[in-house]
């Protein structure tokens, strides 16, 4: 299972996000659930990056599938649409493919 943490602030500024886990659909190559959220997750982070003023910080570990993303700076307007856009699209896959696969959380700090 991939889980997808989404930090907030109370006031529900985006402070980053963790993406870890591999889906579990398929075989390796073959799993359109982990394609799904690494597309959405990749593409999340290079647009944050080459789209907006944004300061983003990434670390990842190809061998456990973790990205962690942080935002050491409150993100602009087109930073917080991109979050909103990652948060909507990784919602969507686990609804239509369910917790077993993707399990998104919403963490305050």
């Amino acid at each position: 299972m991939t889980s997808v943490v989404i930090y907030q602030t109370k006031e529900g500024t985006f402070t980053g996000f963790d993406a870890l886990g591999h889906a579990g659909f398929a075989d390796a190559g073959e799993d359109i659930v982990c394609a799904a959220i690494s597309a959405l997750v990749i593409n999340t982070v290079n647009s944050i990056e080459k789209l907006t003023d944004s300061t983003v910080l990434v670390q990842e570990d190809q061998k456990s599938g973790k990205i962690s993303c942080r935002f050491p700076v409150k993100l602009n307007g087109d930073g917080v649409l991109l979050m909103r856009s990652l948060h909507l699209g990784v919602n969507e896959i686990a609804k239509r493919y369910g917790e077993k696969y993707l399990k998104v959380i919403t963490k305050e700090v």
